[in-house]
């Protein structure tokens, strides 16, 4: 399968906050049925303040977004520390599957719904519902047609390419999409996702460095 690349700017991530992302100092993300902003980068995040809650603290802020989906059954899967915010990954109980990600300010714990394709790509649990600005024509439903087996090979395949030295972990399904964890020297680097569709690839540019991992699993649910 050919992988087409996307590679979106700051421009494009801006107009994806935007137009819809949430976040809350409480760890609660906007209104669940209407997908309401709740603020933007410049005011939920607060990259290079003074201070960082810990990833105890965000590990628990994860843990409040994932109980307070209105219809139950999610968790929160993993968080990870980055230099620049905490990643958190929410996953349903019953299935496995992936259902959105979060990022959680370093300073403030505040939250949003991760730019890019846990907005544009999430068929299931995106706040424009999968279709934000058209979804630069990705509204594809029902099964993946890009299996996981052949998302790790698109994204390793991108990493050959652009990030020299790096391996791409098991891809993790979310509804659409797959997010794919890379390393070096094995070490976790970075993340980027590809399409279940169209096998397209959006690189998570907004992390910064790696810090450290709490995988959650079944422990997290409340």
């Amino acid at each position: 399968m050919r992988s087409r690349v996307l590679i979106f700017g700051v421009g494009a991530v801006a107009a994806s906050l935007l137009l819809g992302v949430a976040g809350i100092a409480t760890g609660r993300i906007g209104d669940w049925s209407t997908g309401a902003p709740g603020g933007m980068m410049g005011t939920v995040f607060n990259v290079g303040g003074a201070g960082n809650i810990g990833m105890d603290r965000a590990v628990k802020v994860a843990q409040d977004v994932a109980a307070s989906y209105p219809t139950g059954g999610l968790v929160a899967d993993e968080v990870i520390e980055f230099s620049n915010n905490y990643y958190a990954s929410i996953r349903e109980q019953s299935t496995g599957v992936g259902a959105f990600e979060v990022l959680i300010d370093r300073t403030t714990g505040n939250v949003i719904r991760e730019p890019g394709p846990d907005m544009m790509w999430n068929t299931k649990y995106s706040p424009m519902g999968g279709d934000m600005m058209g979804g630069f024509g990705f509204t594809d439903s029902g099964p993946m047609t890009v299996t996981g087996q052949q998302a790790q090979d698109i994204a390793q395949q991108w990493l050959n390419a652009n990030q020299g030295g790096a391996s791409a972990k098991t891809a993790d399904p979310f509804y659409g999409y797959y997010t794919v964890d890379f390393e070096r020297n094995g070490t976790l680097v970075g993340m980027l996702s590809v399409n279940g569709y169209s096998g397209q690839v959006w690189y998570h540019s907004w992390h910064g460095t790696f810090i450290q991992v709490r995988d959650l699993g079944a422990s997290s649910a409340t």
